[in-house]
């Protein structure tokens, strides 16, 4: 009994390293930013909250689960990546296999109980969240297709509120989208060689370190425009602009902590000063949202 309990344990552990749970960090925020927005007067209603939540967990599940999957053998070859779990061998294929098709499976579920705008959107995001995994090896946008998949999480929110569409999130999507772009080819100069000898069109393999940092740098310049048209269209006030005054400061910092030489601090630009922005940003729009007189 204890054996199995402790086999259990690992598998929850590993199928959680998988998925990069801590990763959610980056879309989630700004859900809830799209949500309490689009709630207007008042709040969304509990039901939204909870099955938003579903939905975004699972989503995540199935297309982080998935494209380790796709990625199986270029995990294996890459020094960086041979520990994951799939190429290890600490998870089956058939396993993975099984959470993809569980996840998506509560994905479309919960969107179902959104409303359904949500439900009859649901296949059409999981195929843009799933295609993501094998565009790196055909186009050099895939930087862009992985933000446009986790910035589909602030139109989402919204449509799961009002079961319409509307310009905002829209806006704010775009900005993530943009954010999001910027940030993997910080990350992705880790593996500028290796994508270059396998013929992976990440921007830094084909524009060379330097480049795809100027690339960078650019992308989050149109992402601070879209987040300040955003503040302004969600009602404006000082408490939304420091929210973007805020972002461009840590945007401004995580171009200073790497350079193509030196990557050492590509985790600290990569996840903690883009969570920190996330959260701050997340936590200034929801206090305007409180206090709608500042």
């Amino acid at each position: 009994m204890a054996t199995h309990a402790h086999r259990l344990a690992d598998a929850i552990r590993e199928t959680a390293d998988m998925i990069v749970i801590k990763h959610t960090i980056f879309a989630l925020p700004f859900a809830v930013i799209a949500a309490a927005t689009a709630a207007d007067p008042g709040w969304p209603a509990a039901r939204v909250w909870v099955w938003g939540l579903v939905a975004m967990v699972a989503a995540r599940s199935s297309a982080m689960t998935f494209n380790r999957l796709a990625d199986h053998q270029l995990d294996a070859a890459n020094p960086r990546t041979a520990a994951r779990a799939l190429p290890a061998g600490r998870l089956s294929r058939r396993f993975a296999w099984a959470v993809t098709a569980a996840a998506s499976l509560v994905f479309v579920l919960a969107a179902g109980q959104l409303n359904r705008l949500c439900l009859a959107l649901a296949v059409p995001a999981l195929a843009v969240l799933l295609g993501y995994s094998y565009a790196k090896r055909f186009t050099p946008a895939a930087h862009l297709w992985l933000g446009a998949s986790l910035g589909l999480a602030a139109p989402g929110a919204w449509i799961a509120v009002t079961g319409s569409i509307a310009a905002p999130p829209l806006v704010l999507g775009s900005a993530v989208a943009l954010w999001v772009a910027g940030f993997d080819i910080i990350y992705s100069l880790q593996d500028e060689s290796f994508d270059r000898v396998r013929g992976l069109h990440s921007a830094p393999a084909r524009l060379g370190g330097r480049q795809a940092l100027l690339l960078a740098r650019a992308l989050h310049a149109a992402a601070l425009v879209c987040f300040a048209a955003f503040a302004m269209m969600a009602g404006g006030g000082w408490l939304r602009l420091a929210a973007v005054a805020a972002a461009g400061i840590l945007l401004v910092r995580q171009h200073r902590l790497v350079s193509p030489g030196d990557l050492r601090a590509v985790d600290a630009a990569f996840f903690t000063t883009n969570g920190v922005l996330s959260v701050v940003m997340c936590l200034l729009f929801l206090f305007a949202k409180m206090r709608p007189d500042l």
